[in-house]
């Protein structure tokens, strides 16, 4: 005997509400974009540029003890993160208007050896200036341009263009209140996000 969650002969008028749903998404995107106009986005080391330190230890990395250690550096923002194996440390540091890229370095070596418990050996440095940042986001919101125009001009093709019209427009909705939460939350916006957009994208289309 199957189970039945839903009683036979249940109907519910969803599109009976359609206009509190028209409203609300209404709402939301004009709060969104309110939102990110006048508190705007918290941009990562990725779009606003700074300093990049891959980096190895002997043992599994501890994030928490390695980012009480830089915290305390007064370098800012410092992002930690484990990427391949646990040993293996991706840490970034925002841009330093009166301090180079081997100042921060040397000062971020020496503060591990004496603080950490375990031996850091820096494999890779690098600096990544606002110009290049600026080129991350055009071309971040240039692949999400991308994304929306194919997907419009495929579903053209292959069906209609008002199912087209009517995708495309899931699609902006979805996104805009993606970027709003972020706006509202002030959660850090870096490439992996703009990753997520294009996946969110994808999904909207599905739906």
């Amino acid at each position: 005997m199957l189970l039945k969650l839903v009683p036979e002969g249940t109907n519910v008028p969803f599109v009976n509400a359609r206009k509190i749903a028209y409203a609300f998404s209404t709402l939301m995107i004009i709060a969104s974009i309110s939102l990110y106009f006048t508190k705007g986005l918290n941009f990562g080391i990725d779009f606003k540029g700074g300093f990049l330190i891959e980096a190895h230890t002997e043992q599994a990395a501890d994030l928490g003890e390695l980012r009480s250690i830089t915290g305390g550096l007064g370098l800012g923002e410092v992002s930690l993160q484990t990427f391949g194996e646990d040993n293996q440390i991706l840490i970034r540091i925002e841009f330093q208007e009166e301090r180079s890229l081997v100042e921060v370095v040397d000062l971020v070596q020496e503060t591990l050896d004496s603080e950490y418990s375990d031996n850091v050996s820096f494999q890779r440095t690098e600096a990544v200036g606002p110009k290049v940042s600026g080129e991350l986001i055009e071309s971040g919101v240039l692949s999400v341009l991308l994304a929306v125009g194919a997907v419009l001009f495929y579903i053209w093709i292959r069906f209609e263009w008002q199912f087209g019209l009517g995708a495309v427009i899931a699609l902006i909705h979805d996104v805009i209140l993606t970027i709003g939460m972020f706006s509202i939350t002030q959660l850090e916006f870096n490439l992996s996000i703009i990753a997520a957009i294009l996946t969110i994208v994808g999904y909207s289309l599905n739906d």
